[in-house]
């Protein structure tokens, strides 16, 4: 395992240069100077723009440009706004309210996806499982922020159960709410994700060999047909991590979270190219690594799987 470990991550090496080369192209290729409006309605003169173009090495090739920035971004560099604040600064402060939320909301998904799917895949068809049907069509066609927006007027406006904002720094329980509206589109998949998968292993033959071989239905179930069909959750579930936290600008945005999704739409706005491209790069890290740890579960949940 060990060795298998060390051969994906140095896989991720190529992966990582190559995607963080397209997200670079992509930013900076746009047409346009990026401090052309930098200066109200009279143009900047032209001593600033070619100090700006020569300390963002703006002038350079493009691929030049990504080079000097990947080596910057090894030494922990994320670059600096046109403002001159750290991009690392940033990602510090707004950070940990996007991790927080995106965990949360990977719990609720997880949790009640995982029970709704299971609950509907062991009985089969009946009043519960179009009920789950029916819930999961309606999550998965309603947009985020309507979700966001009715749950906040009922719960927070209506009842007052909840604040309709939540603070600067918001504890576990203030995003309990924004974590379900985060989650409630995967949830809907991973509910339907459980149910279809655990429904065609209910007649795989491993399944009916553990019967045949007088095993109990608890172990037939939580041994066999369980670890089995959780292989294509776990990998929806741990790529998702990432969607979730570059996904979260709209419900940021509903209950005024201040976390990498307001960040990065702030960044765009503006055309911070240097805090979008250091975002996007860290959310690339994210996924990598979530896609090794799914992979590394993979041996855990299925006995057939091995690693040389």
């Amino acid at each position: 395992m060990g060795r298998y470990v060390l051969r994906r991550l140095l896989q991720l090496i190529p992966v990582f240069i190559g995607t963080t080369l397209i997200i670079y192209l992509l930013v900076w290729a746009i047409p346009g100077d990026p401090f052309a409006g930098k200066c109200g309605e009279r143009g900047c003169p032209p001593a600033y723009i070619a100090e700006m173009h020569d300390k963002y090495n703006l002038d350079d090739p493009l691929i030049v440009q990504y080079f000097k920035y990947l080596g910057k971004l090894l030494t922990g560099d994320f670059g600096e706004t046109y403002a001159g604040v750290q991009v690392s600064q940033l990602i510090e402060q707004a950070y940990p309210t996007t991790i927080k939320l995106a965990v949360v909301a990977l719990i609720i998904e997880a949790l009640i996806g995982l029970a709704a799917g299971i609950l509907t895949g062991l009985r089969g068809r009946g009043f519960a499982d179009n009920l789950v049907l029916v819930s999961t069509l309606f999550l998965i066609s309603l947009p985020v922020f309507v979700t966001g927006f009715v749950l906040q007027i009922v719960l927070g406006s209506e009842l007052g159960i909840i604040k309709t904002t939540v603070s600067s720094q918001p504890s576990i329980g203030e995003l309990i709410v924004p974590g379900f509206v985060l989650g409630s589109l995967s949830m809907a998949y991973v509910a339907r994700l459980t149910r279809t998968s655990l429904m065609e292993n209910r007649r795989a033959d491993f399944v009916r060999t553990a019967v045949a071989k007088g095993l109990g239905p608890k172990r037939v179930v939580g041994v066999h047909l369980l670890r089995n069909s959780l292989i294509p959750v776990i990998t929806f579930l741990g790529t998702d991590l990432g969607a979730l936290m570059g996904g979260a600008i709209v419900t940021e945005g509903v209950f005024n979270i201040r976390g990498i999704g307001g960040l990065i739409f702030k960044a765009i706005l503006t055309k911070e190219g240097t805090t979008v491209t250091g975002i996007v790069t860290l959310l690339v890290l994210v996924y990598l690594l979530m896609n090794l740890l799914v992979d590394v579960l993979y041996a855990v949940l299925d006995p057939r799987i091995r690693y040389d």
